[in-house]
């Protein structure tokens, strides 16, 4: 049986500088992200499209949201599994080209998670299921390149 999952977020422009966008350079790119019974988001362009470096953009979200969707399904995996965690950090990198007429699009993005697992003979299947939370990763699915990933595990030292 599939099921369907709807999600809902409120845009709101913030940026009117009083003229609205009556010139490039005339109104802010920020804005909010809200989401009822959540905590407010301020976000806005990456600097290299006039925006405020100190909000967060829409491609460090979506890297973001490949990162956290398959984390969580990694855990999901390693619990059925037997392989104990007790720390997951990663750090996503992505690429974004930027084509003749100003749009873009990602072309890249790896994964660099680092993992402490309890005992070294979980290492070898905490390496593996990377893979099978890639197959399961909702947002890697919906995107048109392949997610890379280049995992890092250690053991829990004493």
């Amino acid at each position: 049986m599939n099921k369907e999952h709807h999600y809902s977020t409120s845009i709101e422009w913030t940026g009117n500088k009083g003229t609205g966008t009556s010139g490039y350079r005339n109104y802010d790119r920020s804005y909010t992200i809200s989401i009822e019974n959540k905590i407010t988001i301020d976000g806005s362009s990456d600097p290299a499209f006039r925006g405020d470096k100190t909000k967060h953009n829409p491609e460090e979200l979506f890297l973001a949201s490949l990162s956290s969707c398959h984390m969580l399904w990694y855990l999901h995996f390693c619990s059925e599994a037997g392989v104990i965690l007790t720390e997951y950090t990663d750090k996503a990198t992505g690429i974004m080209a930027e084509t003749a007429n100003g749009s873009g699009h990602f072309t890249e993005v790896t994964l660099h998670p680092e993992i402490i697992v309890t005992d070294e003979s979980m290492i070898e299947k905490a390496v593996e299921l990377h893979q099978k939370a890639n197959e399961c990763c909702f947002i890697a699915n919906s995107v048109n390149f392949k997610v890379k990933h280049s995992p890092t595990v250690q053991v829990k030292q004493g």
